[in-house]
Order: C-alpha cells, then structure tokens, then sequence
C-alpha cells in the first residue's frame, strides 16, 4: 500500500480515495492524505467518511487510520477524508521552524548533532547534541536568527535522492533517532531544504515530515527555555505563530509591570534588578547574623538548672528551626556561661528537642529519653544530639526535663 501523501503535497485538506481494509475502527485507504505520526510530529487530526480520526498509525507498510467510532464503510468504498486544517497547518509551521532552529545552531554551536523533536499543542522542542553551553545570550542569539529567517522569506523545498548520496552531504542532518526507520528500508530519502539551493541554503536535513513552503508561513517564534534531557543533549524549547505571539504578549506585560513597580524603565531593568538583588543578599546576611545572636543571647539566658553538679540550660524557643537552635545550642555550651548542658525545644512542624553537652552528659541518652516518652525518633553522640516529631508541646518537653 502507498505511504501518505501528506509530506509531498501539505496544502491537501480534502480527498477521496478507496477503501482498502477494514478492522472495526481501523481504516486503511489505496491514497491517504492524512499524515501518520511519525519523527516527532503527530498524526493529523480530522474526519473520515464523516467519523472524527482519533489516531493514524504506520503498521505492517501501510497508513492505519484509527477512528472514534466504527464506520460505516466497506472494502471497495469511496471515502472522504478531511484533514484539520488549523492543526496541519500549526505542524507545518512548526516543522519547518524546527529546521530553522537547527540551521541556526549551526551558526552558534560547535559539535552539533540532532538528538530529537517533537511537536505539541503548546511547544515544539528540538534536542541539540553539542558541546557548547546553550546560555541565555546563546538562546536569544538563536531565536533572533530564526525570527531573521522567517523575515528573510527563503523557499522551503524537497525532494527524494538516494540515501547514499545524501549520506554523502556533509550539511544534510539526519534525525536518525526520531525517525525511527523511516529510511532504513528505502533507497530514496527525503531531503528538506530551507533556502535557495543554488545559493548556500540554510538547513539541509533528511525529513519524512510537512512543511511550509517558505519561511515567512512560519510567523513568529519565541523561545521558552532550555532543559538537559540526558548527557550531551541540550533540549531547547519553543513557540511558533499565534501561541509565540501571546507568549511574547505575556512576557512584554510581565517585562513593562516589573519595570513598573521598580521605578525604572525597561532598558534599565536588569541593572535595577540586579542593585535589588545584592541589596536584598545583603540585608538577609545581616539579618541572619541579628537572629543568630538574638538566639544565642535567649539561649545564654535560658533558667539554669542544677543537677549533680552541673549546670543545664533548658527551655523552649519559637521562631527557630532545628537547624537553627542546633548551632546556637552548640556555642553556648560551656561557653563561658558554665553551661554544661542545653536543652532547646521548639516547633517546625512538629516539636522537636535540641541537645548540646561538653560531653559529661551524653546528648544522645537525653534524647532517647525524651523520645522514649513523648515519642518521635533522633539520636546523636555524647556532645550534640537531637530529635524530632515529639507528641508533645515543647513546654511538656522543657518540664519533663526540668523535673
């Protein structure tokens, strides 16, 4: 059976053609315009003898169409198949604008290789095999040379050679991976071209896929971010036509509000921001450095309590974390206070209860202790302990201990 059509004539939206096979929802025609999923893009969506396509499928050589519903159909009917409009034509904007991504990283990329694709409702992703560290600079640099290229109106265009000659090419990029044998079984590949091929085009790559016929179809592109997917591969993300024109919409809103609310203007966004920043670093160190000492002060004069000749520091905290009481616990333990011993309880969540010791009153056997109580888990050594998850408010605790 014929493979789709779809890829050498994109701009079908309506055919007839026969009915070759039927298998209860599953549909199979002598001609297809419906693209199969395939390399990254999706199957197309629409409506065949008038039942809605849920999915299309290559199995066994031929094109299985998958409907929602079973048809009414039979072998030797003629059909009418109506491809989605809006949806092929998001694909092949964003097909093509893949390709334009890729041309571009060969402009910004040292070591490039293609390492996937896959187009969405939202985005389309391209995974780029580099040795180059795609920073914020490298990704507005590649979406301003993709948007340069949709301006610039170069022709997209394709045709079928034979698989040697491509491999031969050295600008043709396979998307081996994603196609998944696509090529292995032919002697013919499909070669799309963005760009004169006269003059030095700008993306050459093997493709099964639609696409538009010259870049400016294609419209806006805004880039949304960039991810690692697995090692070498740098996964850049992005939108195409109207969703890029809301994205950068949002992004402009979003841009103009902050500006906004620091007083500044837009071109001097970053600087202002970057001023908060290192002022906001600073007042949160010496804020940090204030608690600290205001918790080390509570806990140098926390009610002492005399037991076999040592003095323990016992009471309860709020405000703090473990973490916190911990290393303040620690510093003032036999600190000049002849504080042998401090014992802190306090709340995060739950309550838990810190042990600091010079060591003559193993910490961890207080904690055991409280834990045997009011339940809850921890341990530690003879100098620090501490536990957590304590039935128990930490004024239980402080008494317990004070007993």
């Amino acid at each position: 059976m014929p493979q789709s059509l779809a890829p050498a004539e994109p701009d079908v939206r309506e055919f007839e053609a026969t009915v070759a096979a039927v298998n209860g929802r599953e549909v199979v025609l002598d001609d297809t315009y419906f693209y199969a999923e395939s390399g990254g893009q999706p199957a197309d969506r629409g409506t065949l003898a008038g039942v809605a396509v849920a999915d299309v499928q290559h199995r066994d050589g031929d094109v299985v169409h998958t409907l929602e519903s079973t048809p009414d159909v039979g072998v030797g009917d003629t059909v009418t198949g109506v491809v989605d409009d809006a949806f092929r034509t998001y694909c092949m904007r964003a097909h093509t604008a893949s390709h334009a991504l890729y041309g571009a990283g060969r402009e910004y990329l040292d070591d490039l290789g293609y390492g996937g694709f896959n187009i969405d409702d939202e985005k389309v992703r391209v995974d780029f095999e580099t040795s180059t560290e795609i920073d914020d600079a490298t990704l507005v640099d590649l979406e301003r040379l993709v948007n340069r290229i949709v301006w610039d109106s170069l022709p997209v265009s394709w045709e079928e050679i034979p698989v040697e000659e491509a491999r031969a090419r050295e600008e043709v990029a396979f998307n081996v991976k994603t196609e998944e044998g696509v090529f292995s079984d032919s002697d013919a590949v499909r070669i799309v071209t963005v760009g004169a091929e006269d003059d030095t085009p700008f993306d050459v790559a093997a493709c099964g896929g639609t696409h538009v016929s010259n870049t400016r179809e294609i419209g806006p592109v805004q880039v949304l971010g960039r991810s690692n997917p697995g090692e070498g591969l740098t996964r850049v993300e992005f939108a195409v036509g109207p969703a890029a024109v809301d994205r950068r919409a949002d992004e402009r809103r979003a841009t103009l509000e902050a500006a906004r609310e620091l007083g500044t203007s837009v071109s001097e966004l970053p600087e202002m921001v970057r001023n908060v920043r290192e002022k906001t670093e600073a007042l949160e160190t010496e804020l940090n450095e204030l608690k600290a000492e205001m918790l080390g002060a509570r806990l140098a004069g926390l009610d002492a309590v005399d037991r076999d000749g040592l003095t323990w520091r016992v009471g309860a905290v709020d405000g703090f974390g473990p973490n916190d009481v911990g290393d303040a616990a620690k510093d003032v333990v036999g600190d000049g206070d002849d504080a042998d011993v401090v014992v802190v309880a306090g709340q995060q969540g739950s309550t838990f209860v810190v042990v600091a010791s010079t060591g003559d009153v193993a910490a961890g056997d207080v904690v055991d202790d409280l834990t045997d109580e009011f339940g809850g888990g921890g341990g530690g050594g003879p100098t620090f302990a501490q536990g957590g998850g304590l039935d128990a408010e930490p004024g239980d605790v402080v008494a317990s201990v004070r007993r």
